[in-house]
């Protein structure tokens, strides 16, 4: 991941370049490359489903962020595991599904996901409660990886079904990922 990153920054201009550094470590140990309230802004997307207790990552990623900081999380949403495969025909997985957080990624790794009560209440502990939250990819979950978006007209009524139902109530409680948002405490 670090040398896609790498690539894509290379493609990018001189001014952005010179913006980014990038540091290799655990999420867990911030302290030791970065001061707490160092940023406003940290994001946490899908990475949470690769580690086995999340608890002290987010504590780490949390005591770098500056009060009224924004953590945002993009998770795999364990209430909904069952739905890409119960969609699919796949009734054994989608039965399995209903009584674990573990799962196959798309890429054949396992991985875990994370139910909203569970997240909201780990934000609350660590001094950034939840603010907000989305559902991402309610009805495109689906889609193919190399197929390509639709264009024009059509895109444009995707993104609004996608919007729509990602801010709604009960859409977004069943979609495949969780978009969450904290904000750090404190003045």
């Amino acid at each position: 991941m670090v040398e896609a990153l790498r690539l894509a920054l290379s493609a990018e201009p001189a001014g952005i370049q010179e913006r980014v550094r990038i540091v290799e470590g655990d999420g867990r140990d911030t302290g030791a490359h970065f001061l707490p309230g160092t940023f406003d802004v940290v994001l946490c997307h899908g990475v949470l489903m690769y580690v086995a207790e999340p608890d002290p990552l987010l504590a780490g990623l949390a005591r770098v962020l500056a009060p009224g900081g924004v953590l945002s999380l993009v998770v795999r949403n364990a209430d909904a595991l069952a739905m890409r495969p119960g969609l699919s025909g796949d009734w054994d997985t989608a039965l399995a599904a209903f009584d674990s957080p573990a799962y196959t990624n798309r890429i054949g790794v396992e991985a875990r996901a994370d139910r909203l009560e569970a997240l909201t209440a780990t934000l609350a502990g660590i001094g950034a409660p939840l603010q907000a939250w989305y559902g991402v990819r309610v009805f495109t979950d689906l889609a193919a990886d190399d197929q390509a978006p639709p264009v024009g007209a059509e895109l444009e009524r995707l993104l609004a079904a996608e919007d729509r139902a990602g801010r709604t109530d009960p859409y977004r409680a069943v979609a495949a990922l969780l978009h969450l948002c904290g904000v750090r405490g404190g003045s």
